[in-house]
């Protein structure tokens, strides 16, 4: 067995086709389950975990994060059905951002600020409207099953912990035992991102020799561990990768420049909303590059009308018939939750039953702002609708994640017995193709980062 193995975006993996349920991970998932009990709950590895994260840049506050010690094994025969539901999300993304580019109609619904929309029309010098994305689902592993949670574009929201919990996993005296039944293999989703990145700036601007690009955020934004993973990834293959904060770019003559000189080409990490909310000479620089487009930026601003919240009620609206197919259409509204967006003029008692449904801020992300009824009393969620419907906000279908048995991992889970965790898988595109999973699993209405979740890892056997 090789865990060394690493699964990438070129590696064959056949699309769509039915599906054999249940997947193999349930049973995959119970025999490593059962190979912990068989050691008494391997507590010991439990603290041998958290001494190697601790060793590592996936940290939470100055510690381990939390991890799950049952990491989501799939087969590779699980994993044509994920790339079918990724690439299929991913060429519904496709067809709505041209749309969006083409049709006045359809821009408005979406009523964003006359700058995003503005730059979100701009034209790319690459082939791939959406370089990177990450399609989050609900996956039901008995039935095949699937609804999708969000849509998430450009940054690598879950690389790093993915990548160093999986590690974590395979050094458990469990990950050994279960690794010496089965080739074992991983993702490698930083090395995917990375080619994704350069191959639109080759493709926009020729093969160049050690090109350098800069990552583009907030410095109090950017996860500054996962950029030091990735300037070694770059390395790797030639290019030189550095963190660019927005405020230090300037743009002069059809060059783009950071605060050490000029740039091949930008990976877009910030995040528009942000960007508008903190003006700032850098990002009027910024924004005039996306612009006159003589710089390559990997993202541009053509990938917001996915990363939004209000994406999901577009694709229910009728005008998708506009530019999806039949077939895709049905693909919508058989897994796409029902999605409302708020003003202050809609009738907010068609939510009261507030098991039901679930509220997320337009322009938000990394779960910040995100409400579920179940969660809040009444009157609390009564005050979230309104707050929803002032800022523009909006209301989702709630779904039960499909749940598996886990246990927390590191000394929180010493001694402990396995519990249900409610999952979501994330699965990654890379130039629209399947590239990686990141999961995490939780026990709250809200599987996010302020909700107790535990971080898994991913295996994929034969």
């Amino acid at each position: 067995m090789d865990t060394n193995a690493r699964l990438t975006v070129s590696d064959s993996l056949s699309s769509g086709g039915p599906i054999a349920v249940p997947l193999d991970s349930l049973s995959l998932e119970a025999e490593y389950l059962e190979l912990a009990e068989g050691l008494s709950g391997d507590d010991a590895s439990h603290e041998a975990g958290d001494a190697y994260l601790a060793g590592t840049n996936a940290l939470y506050h100055g510690g381990p994060v939390q991890w799950s010690f049952v990491p989501k094994v799939f087969s590779r025969r699980d994993l044509t059905y994920l790339s079918w539901i990724a690439e299929t999300m991913g060429d519904i993304m496709q067809k709505l951002t041209r749309q969006f580019i083409e049709d006045a109609e359809l821009r408005q619904r979406f009523g964003f600020d006359p700058r995003v929309e503005e730059l979100a029309c701009c034209p790319v010098p690459y082939s791939t409207d959406i370089p990177i994305a990450r399609v989050d689902i609900f996956l039901d592993e008995r039935t095949g099953a699937f609804t999708f949670c969000e849509l998430n574009t450009d940054g690598s929201s879950g690389m790093l912990v993915t990548e160093e919990v999986t590690r974590a996993n395979l050094l458990t005296e469990t990950g050994r035992r279960f690794a010496a039944r089965h080739d074992v293999a991983t993702f490698d989703v930083y090395g995917g991102c990375a080619d994704a990145v350069l191959g639109c700036i080759a493709e926009a601007s020729g093969e160049k020799e050690a090109p350098v690009v800069a990552a583009v955020d907030y410095s109090e934004s950017i996860v500054a561990e996962e950029i030091e993973e990735f300037k070694r990834v770059f390395a790797e293959r030639g290019a030189t990768l550095r963190f660019a904060d927005i405020r230090d770019l300037r743009y002069v003559d059809g060059v783009l420049y950071d605060a050490q000189g000029p740039l091949d080409g930008v990976w877009r990490r910030v995040v528009i909303s942000e960007m508008l909310e903190k003006p700032c000479a850098g990002a009027d620089a910024f924004m005039t590059c996306v612009r006159e487009g003589a710089v390559p930026v990997v993202g541009g601003f053509r990938t917001w009308p996915c990363a939004t919240k209000t994406v999901f009620a577009v694709l229910h609206d009728p005008i998708a018939e506009r530019f999806l197919s039949a077939d895709e259409l049905a693909f919508v509204r058989e897994h796409v939750p029902a999605t409302y967006m708020l003003d202050e003029s809609s009738d907010l008692s068609r939510f009261s039953e507030r098991e039901l449904w679930i509220a997320k801020p337009r322009d938000g992300y990394n779960s910040v702002g995100v409400r579920a009824g179940q969660d809040c009393t009444d009157a609390e969620w009564s005050d979230v609708l309104h707050e929803m419907a002032a800022t523009g906000g909006t209301v989702q279908e709630y779904v039960t994640p499909f749940a598996t048995p886990n246990v927390e991992g590191g000394v929180a889970g010493v001694g402990r017995r396995a519990e249900p965790y409610m999952d979501m898988e994330g699965l990654f595109l890379f130039r629209n193709r399947f590239g990686g999973v990141f999961t995490r699993c939780g026990q709250a209405a809200v599987i996010g980062e302020f909700a107790g979740r535990l971080n898994m890892g991913c295996l994929v056997v034969d």
